[in-house]
Formats: structure tokens, sequence, C-alpha cells
């Protein structure tokens, strides 16, 4: 089998032909331009990967862009495109080939012959509300896995052991991307509800709000997950600022404490008279260290006395 026969499959079913373009060439949207009468610049628009979800109307046909989130291993998740251009009797399908609940769903139709019934067996228009219920089905596999991660740094936010600010950006980076997707979705979902229902003879509403409701779902999870998020991050942040005050403090104490000696040693370390010093002979009342212990019992008594003033002030617990 030649590479544009992998890229490009069709299935046909009760009259409705679904045509799943993986990874497209100029050449591949040529076919389906001289196929069927679709406009140069959706055709184009189909082969970028960075076009705004959006929905064009013709008379015998409708042309949606949507976005759907696929996994990646250094960032988390990315932007896949999906094109859609749907008729009375046929849908093609065009993606970047990682899509897989809709490889998944194709294949699926290709090998099952009930499932291609139950799901190609009434109209364009089904068929299309069960491709995108099935991604976003997928989407909410997705998200449950960063709620999932959420809470296993639940604890970790409050262990001042471990450090987890790459894992709270990560985590926000991964639920922006996921906001980027659903929000565009739900209002595009919408507007198509409307726009299906031309190409099927049953009530397709009762389906699309179906979808729509999971898209709901996924929206109010998401926004619950970024307050969480946000509520993690400014919490490590807290502590974190509350922890290198204590450290500080400490340090700020232990040096504070050291003044005293640090002043009393720097006036016997000079060559001025000085009781005790080397110009007026050492004290000798207490044997050979006499100045020593004058000088260490003074310090102390400094040190000792400031600790006293810093507790009365709070600072170093409750006051006296």
């Amino acid at each position: 089998m030649s590479d544009p026969e992998k890229r490009l499959e069709t299935i046909s079913n009760n009259g409705v032909l679904w045509i799943n373009l993986q990874k497209p060439s100029f050449s591949d949207m040529s076919t389906l331009g001289q196929k069927y009468p679709f406009q140069r610049l959706n055709l184009e628009d189909s082969l970028s990967k960075i076009q705004i979800p959006k929905i064009d109307r013709y008379a015998d046909h409708i042309f949606i862009i949507l976005h759907f989130p696929t996994p990646d291993k250094e960032k988390g998740f990315l932007f896949s495109q999906l094109a859609v251009f749907m008729g009375p009797d046929y849908l093609v399908t065009i993606h970047q080939g990682d899509l897989k609940p809709l490889d998944e769903l194709f294949n699926m139709c290709k090998n099952d012959e009930k499932q291609r019934q139950a799901i190609m067996g009434k109209s364009s228009g089904y068929l299309l509300h069960k491709i995108i219920d099935t991604l976003v089905d997928d989407l909410l596999h997705i998200l449950m896995k960063v709620v999932g991660n959420i809470d296993d740094i639940e604890d970790s936010v409050f262990d001042e052991r471990i450090s987890i600010p790459r894992q709270i950006s990560l985590l926000r980076r991964e639920i922006t991307t996921l906001r980027r997707i659903v929000i565009p979705l739900r209002r595009t979902v919408v507007d198509l509800s409307k726009d299906v229902q031309r190409f099927s003879k049953e009530d397709m509403s009762l389906y699309f709000k179906d979808v729509l409701d999971h898209i709901e779902k996924v929206y109010e999870a998401l926004e619950e997950a970024k307050e969480t998020v946000e509520i993690y991050k400014d919490t490590d942040f807290m502590l974190s600022n509350e922890k290198t005050n204590k450290i500080l403090a400490v340090l700020t104490i232990i040096f504070t404490l050291s003044i005293p000696a640090t002043v009393i040693g720097q006036f016997y370390g000079m060559n001025i008279p000085l009781p005790g010093g080397n110009e007026t002979g050492p004290w000798t009342q207490l044997g050979p260290y006499t100045t020593l212990i004058f000088v260490i019992v003074l310090s102390s008594v400094s040190a000792l006395l400031m600790v006293f003033y810093f507790r009365r002030l709070g600072w170093l617990g409750p006051s006296m």
C-alpha cells in the first residue's frame, strides 16, 4: 500500500461516506478539491496547524475547525487541529494523525460492521456528533489526569522539605492549555448544533446538547482546577517566604548577640590603655586568664540582656 493510500482512507455505510485524511499533503488537498466543491482557502486552512476554531457555512456543506489536546512529554499538552468538511452524505476529517481516539473510532467502523452501522447508519450529522463526543470524552479523561496530579501535590505543598514550584508551574501550563482549547470548543459546538441539523433528518439538538453538557463539565472542572492551583501557588509562596524569614531571623539574632563580644574584642585588640590590657598589665586575680574571663563574662551579660529585651518585645516568643 502506498503512502497516499495510508494517509487517505474511506468507509461507506448506508449512503454515508467517511473520508479520514492523516498528515495531508498539497496533492491530497488538490484531489479533494477536484472531487468536492470545497473552497481553496478552506483546503489551505486544513493544511495549517494554527487556525482558530471556526465554522464556515456554504449552500451544500460546512467547514469546521476544532482543537483538541494531545499529550506531549515535554510540554504536557499540545494543540491538535481537526478540520472537517460535512455535506449531506459525506464527512471528511483531516488531522495530523495524533488524535488517537479519532483513529480508533475510524478503525472500529472499518473492522466492525455492527459498530459501523451504529455510528454511520443514520447521517453525516450523527457521525460528526459521535466523533466530537469521542474526542470530548478523551478530553475529560485527560482532565482527570490533571486533577489527579493536583491531588498528588496537595500534601507536598505543606511539606517544608519538598520544593514544588516547578510542579505547580507545569500544572498551571497544562490547565492554561486545556482552557485555551475548551473555551473556543464550547462556543463552537453551540453554533455547530444548529448548522448540523440541515444535513440530518432526525433532531440532532439532543445529541449535541449531551456533548455540550460534557464540555461544560470539563470547563467547570478546569475552572476549579485553575483556582486550586492558584491557591497552592500562593500557599507555597507564603510558606517559602515564612521559611526564609525564619532563617533570616535566626541568622540576624546570632549576628546581633555576637556584637558585644565583637566590640569588646576589638577594643582589647587595640594598642590603647585598657584595664587588664597589655598597656596597663594583665589582671591576675583569677589566674593568667583573668582578662579573658572578664571579657567573656562582660560579653555574655550583654548578650543575655539583649535576649531578655528582645523577649519582652516579643521577637523571641511571648513577652515576659
